[in-house]
């Protein structure tokens, strides 16, 4: 998936240590890589360096390695720090684009194919919309982030450009800029965008980079660190839809506290026929000491020319569904999201790359996955029949089915030809778990997935991972838009992905009563971005494959739907919501202690929570 000649770009960001987010050193790495298709890469790059004379300079070659699994998720080595890896995805137009989010420095990296023949000034042609960031100047107080339209004549003329956008000091404020008569030229392949030097939000000259099929460019100034990616815009309404990879910076500004916080991430989204978005990012942040896996919602609403809002970014859809975001101040930023490659089964029990997610929250699968976990496995031929467990603990054999991760096999809640529920057994350990299916003596592939301490989901009320969670009011009632829990009142959380628990209990099987089964990891909630106290998280009490978070409404939260939030040592799950009234007389906690006297909803012990809480069944959502 990754073979040939690419121009790349990297903008590699080290903080100075200071309390504020300043930017200690910056490097841009630009030029060409050429991939073997088997494994290893050859770089003839140049840089320009902070720490340098203020010239770019031209670097001896650099080789590396890289890996690519079946759903177009890997790694390669970074060619700026030795023993670190850029993780990312390639999408169905050969784009590559990741982040070395474990590596204690904030990256994003983009790579697209090389034409042949090489692109010249005819082939930048069209009307395209450009995202740009730049934190040149070190300082979160001059972080930029614009978004602009280029319309290239073909020859040597960018027309008139105007640009609006965000300047870190300025916060909301928009700015606007205007230059005409920008002229623009190729050479070996690359355009040279020649924008002014002097100009305020936009300025310098800046490399272009351009795909095979024209709808994607990127780049960026040879003489600073910023990034820019940009779409072609499409002939009629371009769709948003199914699987997308994504990459992006962020620099969020808070004026009155005089700080800004930097992160970098990589991940995947996927459109629901809702206009919902359920998206992963792994995340490197300035202020949070490890990488971390998010979560999220989102809605959209493309318009006809392909933009669409939100409160934090503005987007534009362009040609072959590439989306680009551009930070609304004070969240200064960009995203990239690119089309996933089809998946095509490479053998008769077939098992999606893609297709491993929190059965919650249907998280996708660049999420990593924890001890104990209640999976989804989507895929092709992986049972004969569909059967749902009667028996607890779950078999880890049933209907002639079996799952393996790292070996290990796993219990089965129900198993169907298109989807299997299993739970993460808590024996795995290491970074990432092999996943496989055994279908009555015939295996499918072999999935990798990362391991995660803890990927909470939260089941909800629609069986889709979206909107109202499942919660119980004290009396065992649920949670409802027109029976909202009230501040002040203590919930019961039902989920999956809290990972290892104390004491420990068999895989699949009831969890006990006395002594109760809490997690290991510590795990907090906000409601409505209010931190909310958590008096019990562990296993949902007399249940199989199912965990429990008690929690108290806090005071200062808005009356209405709330995000209801979820968090462990390395996740933050922010999908489900919940309905929030005002305090009255009742709305008080429970007078046991919700430490030790959690609340167990009165099902009956042994039948698996999902079954009853969830109303799930072994047909629902297979997508």
């Amino acid at each position: 998936m990754l073979k040939g000649t690419y121009y790349f770009r990297e903008v590699f960001y080290l903080l100075s240590g200071d309390s504020v987010g300043t930017l200690g050193r910056a490097i841009a790495l630009y030029g060409n890589v050429t991939f073997s298709g088997t494994g290893t890469y050859t770089m003839t790059p140049t840089a320009f360096d902070s720490n340098g004379n203020g010239v770019p300079q031209s670097l001896q070659p650099i080789t590396g390695t890289y890996s690519v699994s079946a759903s177009g998720y890997g790694f390669l080595s970074n060619p700026l720090s030795s023993g670190d890896s850029i993780y990312g995805l390639v999408s169905q137009q050969g784009i590559f684009i990741g982040s070395s989010t474990e590596g204690g420095f904030n990256d994003i990296f983009v790579a697209s194919p090389l034409s042949s023949p090489s692109p010249t000034a005819a082939t930048f042609k069209g009307t395209y919309w450009i995202s740009d960031t730049d934190l040149s100047s070190g300082s979160p107080a001059g972080a930029i982030s614009t978004l602009f339209q280029l319309n290239p004549d073909g020859v040597s003329n960018l027309g008139t450009v105007n640009v609006n956008g965000y300047y870190g000091q300025n916060g909301s404020a928009l700015l606007t800029q205007t230059m005409t008569r920008v002229p623009y030229s190729f050479a070996n392949g690359a355009g040279i965008l020649n924008f002014p030097r002097t100009s305020s939000l936009i300025s310098d000259p800046k490399y272009l980079y351009i795909s095979p099929d024209g709808n994607f460019v990127f780049g960026g100034s040879p003489l600073s660190w910023d990034m820019f990616v940009g779409v072609r815009i499409a002939t009629g309404t371009p769709t948003l839809s199914g699987l997308y990879y994504q990459a992006g910076i962020d620099e969020n500004v808070f004026l009155s506290l005089g700080y800004g916080e930097l992160d970098t991430y990589f991940g995947s989204l996927k459109t629901n026929p809702d206009a919902t978005i359920t998206g992963h990012q792994r995340v490197s942040d300035l202020f949070v000491s490890n990488p971390y896996d998010y979560t999220y919602s989102d809605t959209f609403a493309v318009k006809s020319d392909g933009t669409y809002s939100t409160p934090a970014m503005r987007y534009v859809v362009g040609a072959n569904g590439i989306r680009i975001g551009s930070g609304i101040g004070p969240a200064f930023g960009l995203n990239v999201a690119i089309p996933a490659p089809a998946v095509t089964s490479t053998s008769s029990v077939f098992l999606d790359p893609t297709g491993v997610v929190n059965a919650a929250s249907y998280a996708p699968f660049t999420a990593g996955i924890a001890p104990g976990e209640l999976l989804s496995l989507f895929g092709s031929n992986l049972a004969a029949d569909s059967k749902i467990s009667d028996v607890v603990p779950f078999p880890t054999t049933l209907a002639g089915v079996q799952v393996t991760m790292n070996g290990i096999a796993a219990p089965l809640y129900y198993v169907t030809p298109g989807v299997i529920s299993a739970i993460v057994p808590y024996g795995i350990t290491g970074a990432v778990v092999q996943i496989q299916v055994n279908n009555n003596g015939t295996l499918s592939n072999s999935v990798t997935n990362f391991v995660a301490a803890t990927a909470p989901g939260i089941l909800t009320l629609t069986q889709n991972g979206q909107g109202t969670g499942v919660v119980l009011h004290s009396d065992y009632s649920s949670v409802t838009p027109d029976h909202p829990a009230k501040i002040g009142e203590t919930v019961s959380v039902f989920l999956t992905g809290l990972g290892a628990v104390t004491p420990a209990v068999a895989d699949g099987a009831v969890a006990p009563i006395d002594p109760y089964s809490l997690a290991s990891s510590t795990i907090g909630a906000d409601i409505g971005n209010v931190t909310a106290t958590v008096g019990y998280a562990g296993l949902a009490p007399g249940l199989a494959g199912l965990y429990q978070v008690n929690l108290t409404i806090p005071t200062g939260v808005s009356v209405g739907t709330n995000s209801l939030d979820i968090f462990g040592p390395d996740s933050y799950t922010q999908i489900a919501t919940i309905p929030v009234a005002a305090a009255s007389a009742s709305a008080v906690t429970s007078p046991v202690p919700l430490a030790v006297q959690p609340m167990t909803p009165p099902l009956r012990r042994g039948v698996p929570a999902d079954r009853v809480v969830h109303a799930r069944h072994p047909d629902v959502r297979k997508q």
